[in-house]
């Protein structure tokens, strides 16, 4: 298998911290975004929205989309429940990550590091916060009552909302406030297999 991806972005980041922690390893393809290398006919050939990670297998065929890549390679592994409640819940975690965390804390961040924070920039990077900071909320009530999102042990959910959250002092966030998150991220990073975001 070959993963496509940029080791600084948190949603390819989620697939190599996964191999790890499964002790799975995978062939690495660097792919440099700001160079518009997913845009060349040759990966959009391979993924037609012309975004990374994709995972290539062997026979081929590729999946895009971090999360349903992450599903893929924990099948049939304990970071990945089996009875349908807390599947579900791994799956909720994950819409949430999409939808209510990523656009703002992971866009944040991709303004302030990537494109160094221009001026032209500014307002699109301070509108995120307060969208950022409602999804730390949320986090935050959550890690308050249970050690990891669903229970007391590390699942994919984790997985998917540690890539950016703990970096989300690049985008501006300040943590400090969220101590449950911070207790959660030390959790993460003593799992065995954790390997650091490069």
């Amino acid at each position: 298998m070959r993963i496509y991806g940029d080791k600084r972005s948190g949603n390819c980041y989620k697939l190599e911290l996964l191999l790890s922690l499964l002790g799975k390893s995978c062939e690495w393809v660097d792919v440099d975004i700001l160079k518009g290398e997913t845009r060349t006919s040759a990966f959009l050939e391979k993924s037609p929205n012309g975004k990374i990670p994709i995972l290539e297998l062997d026979d081929g065929r590729v999946l895009s989309e971090s999360n349903a890549i992450m599903h893929y390679l924990a099948s049939n592994t304990p970071l990945l429940p089996s009875t349908p409640y807390t599947y579900a819940q791994v799956l909720q975690w994950q819409f949430f990550e999409q939808y209510s965390h990523e656009p703002y804390i992971a866009v944040a961040r991709y303004i302030n590091l990537y494109l160094g924070l221009p001026d032209d920039k500014r307002a699109e990077f301070e509108s995120k916060q307060a969208g950022g900071y409602r999804a730390l909320e949320v986090m935050e009530k959550q890690l308050k009552q249970t050690p990891f999102l669903i229970g007391d042990t590390l699942s994919l959910a984790d997985i998917s909302l540690f890539a950016y959250t703990h970096v989300a002092h690049e985008g501006g966030f300040d943590l400090s406030a969220y101590p449950a998150i911070r207790n959660w991220i030390g959790l993460v990073k003593e799992q065995q297999g954790f390997v650091a975001m490069q």
